[in-house]
């Protein structure tokens, strides 16, 4: 996907979720965006890796930066303890509109996963996309415990009854996404 489109779907992403409540800060956006690409396949054109709190992109942070540069999106402070909010501004708002085909054609996988994650805590992101990642590693047809003993092991915070829910709930998410008309 090119830079602008992808700009686009992520502007998209950030007022989707502040619409529905969301805190929507960097880790919402981040795990937003790795469930758009894995569950999806929006070809966003960063890459993933498994960090602190699950899946992260370097790349999307500096794109996130770039954007705030470019005044596509803004960030708006909050007290301590918590970190910033990721807002649309008018000039993204803008960029969104110009990239109808775009939206067009992502625009239903933003708000599928929006609807299901936007108005969850980080720790509960965290969870859910470290279970899409065990997953996505291990395959689908690996039996539930395996896959949240393998979380549990790559985050031991995650206790092995949070873990399992977590699978459960992401092999929920797989099967719908993938019997959604959407996909």
């Amino acid at each position: 996907m090119k830079r602008l489109a992808q700009e686009a779907v992520i502007v998209s992403l950030a007022r989707r979720l502040r619409d529905e409540g969301s805190w929507a800060g960097e880790t919402h956006i981040q795990k937003a965006a790795y469930l758009l690409r894995e569950l999806f396949g929006v070809p966003f054109d960063f890459d993933f890796i498994l960090y602190k709190h699950g899946p992260f992109s370097f790349e999307l942070r500096d794109e996130l930066s770039a954007m705030r540069s470019d005044r596509l999106i803004d960030r708006e402070t909050q007290p301590a303890p918590y970190g910033p909010r990721i807002v649309a501004t008018e000039r993204g708002r803008q960029l969104e509109e110009r990239f109808q085909r775009t939206m067009s054609r992502y625009g239903d996988y933003v708000e599928w996963v929006v609807n299901r994650v936007g108005d969850r805590g980080v720790v509960e992101l965290e969870r859910l996309a470290t279970a899409l990642w065990v997953t996505r590693e291990m395959g689908e047809a690996t039996a539930v415990q395996r896959r949240a003993e393998a979380l549990n092991e790559v985050k031991p915070h995650v206790s092995i009854s949070d873990a399992v829910e977590a699978v459960k709930e992401i092999d929920s998410f797989i099967a719908e996404a993938s019997g959604n008309a959407l996909c």
